[in-house]
C-alpha cells in the first residue's frame, strides 16, 4: 500500500520549485516492424527468383532456360498454395470476394491455356516422329504434312499468347470501398504470382510461335521486328532449316545424319519443357 499513494514534502527553508525548461527535442517512439509469416517470406523469395529469370531474357534461348523458368514458376505456385491455407488468407478472401473471383478466373484461363499447349505439343511430337521416318527413307512426300504441323502450332501458340495477355489484365488493387487491402503483403504475393505466371507463359508460348514461323520472314519484316521494344525469345532447338527438308534426295549421307541430329535435338527440347 505504500507505493500506491504519493506523498508531497515541503521544506520551509527551500525555494519554491522552478518550472522545468522546455525540451529542445522530441522523444521518438521506436516500433519494430512486424515479421512476415515464413510462408509469405518464402513466396516473396520465389517471386524474386522469377523476376531474376524474366529480367535476363536473351533473343534466343535454349530449352533448358524455359524449363528452368517453368520450374521456378512451379515453386512459386506451390508457395502460393501454402500461403492461401493461412487463416489470414482465408479471412482476406472471405472479406474480399472480388479478389477470390479474379484469382479463380485467371488460373482457370491459365489451366485451359496449358491444356491446349499440351495437346498441341503432343500432336507436333507425332508429326515429328513421322518426319524422322520420312527423312531416313528420303521420302519427300511426308514433308508437306510436317510443314503443316509447324504452321498449325505457330497459329495455336499465337492464339494462346493473345489469351494470356487478356487474362493477365488485373485491376483489383483496392477493396470494394476503394480502401487499401487489409493485408498488403499477402495481396502483393497473390497478384505477383498471377503476373509471373502470365510472364512465363507469354515467354514460352511466344518462343514456340517465333520458332515455328508461318513463313520465312522477309528482310523488311525482320527489320520491323528488330525495331520493336520487345521481341519474343526464340527456342534454339526448335528452329529448323525447312528448305533443307525439300531436298532429301539430293542430300549426302552426312547431311541426312545432320538433319536427323537436329530433329533429335528438337524432340529432346520438347521433352525437356514438358517435364
Amino acid at each position: 500500500m505504500v507505493g500506491v499513494f504519493g506523498r508531497s514534502l515541503s521544506f520551509p527553508n527551500k525555494n519554491p520549485a522552478l518550472p522545468k525548461p522546455p525540451r529542445t527535442h522530441h522523444t521518438r517512439s521506436v516500433s519494430l516492424p512486424t515479421r512476415s509469416h515464413p510462408l509469405l517470406s518464402s513466396l516473396r523469395d520465389q517471386l524474386s527468383r522469377l523476376d531474376a529469370w524474366s529480367s535476363s531474357s536473351p533473343p534466343a534461348s535454349s530449352s533448358a532456360r524455359f524449363a528452368d523458368g517453368l520450374s521456378r514458376l512451379c515453386n512459386a505456385l506451390d508457395s502460393l498454395d501454402d500461403a492461401l491455407h493461412l487463416p489470414q488468407a482465408q479471412s482476406l478472401l472471405r472479406a474480399w470476394p472480388q479478389l477470390a473471383e479474379k484469382l479463380l478466373e485467371d488460373f482457370l484461363h491459365f489451366a485451359d491455356a496449358y491444356g491446349i499447349f499440351q495437346c498441341s505439343v503432343l500432336a507436333f511430337k507425332e508429326a515429328q516422329m513421322a518426319v524422322q521416318v520420312a527423312i531416313r527413307k528420303r521420302d519427300e512426300s511426308k514433308i508437306a504434312s510436317y510443314m503443316k504441323a509447324r504452321k498449325r502450332i505457330h497459329k495455336e501458340m499465337r492464339d494462346l499468347t493473345s489469351t494470356i495477355k487478356c487474362a493477365a489484365k488485373c485491376g483489383i488493387l483496392h477493396g470494394p470501398d476503394h480502401s487499401p487491402a487489409p493485408d498488403a503483403e499477402l495481396v502483393a504475393g497473390i497478384l505477383g504470382v498471377v503476373e509471373a505466371t502470365a510472364s512465363v507463359s507469354l515467354a514460352l508460348f511466344g518462343g514456340f510461335a517465333s520458332s515455328f514461323p508461318a513463313r520465312k520472314p522477309s528482310w523488311s519484316s525482320r527489320l520491323r521486328l528488330s525495331q520493336k521494344a520487345k521481341v519474343n525469345e526464340r527456342i534454339e532447338e526448335l528452329e529448323c532449316a525447312e528448305e533443307r527438308l525439300w531436298s532429301l534426295r539430293k542430300m549426302k549421307e552426312e547431311e541426312v545424319r545432320e538433319v536427323l541430329r537436329k530433329m533429335d535435338d528438337l524432340e529432346g527440347c520438347v521433352e525437356c519443357i514438358e517435364s
